[in-house]
Parts: C-alpha cells; sequence; structure tokens
C-alpha cells in the first residue's frame, strides 16, 4: 500500500449552506466512485474554499455520507489571488491504496474544470 493524493474541486453560483453542502458532497461522491476509495482507506480530506465562500464548512458534507463519520477532516481558507477562480472549493483527499499514481482519477466539476483540464479531459472522460 501506498499513500497516495486525490485531487479536486467544484464551484457554486451561490454562497448558501444548501448549495455549498450540496457541490461538496456531488464532489466527494465522484471521488469515491472514481477512485474506489472506502472510509477505513482515507487518512484525512482536506478542504479549502475561497475567502468569498461563508455559509458553512464544506467539510460538513463528509459527515452526510454514511460510514465517514471517522475521517478526519478539516476546511481551510484558499489564498486570495488576484483573477483567481471564485467560489470555489477545492479537496485533498489522502487514501491508502494499490493504485499508481498516474492511474487516480482526480475530479473537477463546474466551473473548476479550467483548475486542471488535464486531468479532466484526459481523466475523467465518462463525468
Amino acid at each position: 500500500m501506498m499513500i497516495r493524493g486525490i485531487r479536486g474541486a467544484t464551484t457554486v453560483e451561490q454562497d448558501t449552506e444548501q448549495e455549498i453542502l450540496e457541490k461538496t458532497q456531488q464532489l466527494l461522491e465522484k471521488i469515491i466512485e472514481q477512485n474506489g476509495c472506502k472510509p477505513e482507506d482515507v487518512v484525512q480530506i482536506l478542504l479549502s474554499a475561497t475567502p468569498d465562500i461563508h455559509s458553512v464548512f464544506p467539510a460538513k458534507a463528509v459527515r452526510r455520507l454514511s460510514g465517514w463519520q471517522y475521517v478526519p477532516v478539516t476546511c481551510m481558507q484558499e489564498m486570495d489571488v488576484t483573477g483567481a477562480l471564485q467560489k470555489c472549493i477545492r479537496v485533498l483527499m489522502t487514501v491508502q491504496t494499490d493504485t499508481p499514481q498516474d492511474e487516480i482519477k482526480h475530479v473537477y466539476l463546474e466551473k473548476a474544470v479550467v483548475l486542471r483540464p488535464d486531468l479532466s479531459l484526459t481523466k475523467n472522460t465518462d463525468m
């Protein structure tokens, strides 16, 4: 087993608790599905949000996933860089896996596809 990082990001249109939790849960579920992640293999989940997201901690979405209540999760604020993508939630899921690094499926949804089109288009064509 190796320790690998799985990246992903999504965006919201509105800074509302409902939309933030829905979009974050959708992102997490897609990462889990694409990579066959099980909660017992997850070391931690780090979530960041751009400074224009205030309504809720995106990490709350992890607690909505059945069986994921013991996975360590934290949130942080993304750097406020001029011209950066707005209303963006990013995730870094650290997992124990036998999957080679070049076979990890990173997931970028909504407007966040622009962050890594190389991974979004070639690795996740079935999304």
